[in-house]
């Protein structure tokens, strides 16, 4: 069995030091949360978070907690990824899902905001992970996602 630490206060130079202290207490992960309008306090891209966390660690797994594609352009998240995978040394971990019902990063600037549509949405952006994340041409032609030919010339470490 693994453990990891869930950070979910402080600004990212503390997370990246709590990292870091999670990693030399035998931590197995370090993960964040993905989203955007969930509660008071500030909100910080789990991305770059995590890139600062993989700065000061080089053993523990990094991630998101979930992170709902469905809100976010699935070449740019490939792209952000990509980086951090090649960043950390291959330690990036992706759990994905529709996102919290609460999270008005949905509704609140006009994303859909209904399972079924946000499901659907899952599903055409992990086909387009895929295709790109293989770092050949890539096409991809669904209901609301349309790629006409794109190539991430870095592929995440395997």
């Amino acid at each position: 069995m693994r453990h990891g630490v869930i950070l979910t206060a402080g600004d990212p130079r503390e997370a990246a030091e709590l990292g870091a202290v999670a990693e030399a207490a035998g931590w197995d992960g370090v993960f964040t949360w993905d989203g955007v309008a969930i509660g008071p306090g500030d909100t910080y891209d789990p991305w770059v978070l995590l890139a600062a966390v993989a700065m000061r660690t080089e053993r523990v797994r990094l991630g998101a907690i979930v992170t709902p594609p469905a809100r976010r352009r699935p070449w740019k998240l490939a792209r952000e990824t990509m980086t951090l995978d090649r960043l950390s040394g291959g330690r990036l971990v992706l759990p994905v899902g529709l996102g919290a019902l609460d999270d008005a990063a949905f509704g609140a600037v006009g994303e859909p905001t209904d399972a079924r549509t946000r499901a659907e949405l899952l599903d055409e952006s992990l086909a387009i992970l895929e295709g790109l994340w293989s770092g050949e041409p890539f096409a991809f032609a669904g209901r609301p996602s349309r790629l006409l030919a794109l190539t991430h010339r870095l592929r995440p470490l395997k």
